[in-house]
């Protein structure tokens, strides 16, 4: 017992989390999307995340904006296009050391820098402009996809057009049809 302990002391010491990464799946219209979420260094993002996902909130949403050399953005409105109701704004954990590069996940936000609320993107490419700097609060990362980044890059190419006032709409739905803890 005392060996154990002073091993997990001595872990913690040289950097070692405590913290398990939770893993998730992303099913969609177009193939399955693993993604490993950050439980140690955006917390508050990744039980946010959870959260929806245990609540079956995501189950029947669509990646309703789609930008080909920036990133895929869903999980906050229908396949008619009309936004779902969500849980109050979580604090934007943009400093938490993790950068906007191809495959992560980031919160989506609006000007305010502490309005995420269910909304998410994948990057599909470096988007160093993201990041939080001096004068820029930046958009928290708290994940990356771990396998399925090719049905990200099919995601990415598909026609897009403007739906009302919204733009980068995909032609034909991007359906999320479930989101789910793996391990």
């Amino acid at each position: 017992m005392i060996k154990q302990l002073v091993f997990a002391v001595g872990l913690s010491s040289i950097g070692a989390s405590v913290y398990a990464n939770t893993h998730m799946l992303v099913q969609t219209n177009y193939g399955n999307i693993e993604i490993e979420l950050y439980d140690d260094k955006a917390p508050i993002s990744v039980q946010n995340f959870k959260n929806y996902a245990n609540k079956n909130f995501y189950n029947g949403t669509i990646f309703h904006r789609v930008i080909p050399g920036f990133m895929i953005q869903g999980g906050g409105f229908d396949k008619n296009m009309v936004e779902k109701s969500t849980q109050a704004a979580i604090k934007n954990e943009s400093n938490n050391g993790l950068k906007n590069l191809r495959g992560t996940l980031a919160m989506a936000r609006t000007n305010d820098p502490n309005s995420a609320t269910s909304q998410f993107f994948i990057n599909v490419a470096d988007n160093d402009f993201l990041n939080s700097k001096p004068m820029n609060p930046g958009y928290a990362v708290f994940g990356k996809v771990t396998k399925g980044m090719d049905i990200v890059d099919k995601i990415v190419k598909v026609p897009t057009g403007s739906y009302g006032m919204y733009q980068d709409v995909p032609k034909q739905s991007v359906n999320i049809t479930n989101v789910q803890i793996i391990k």
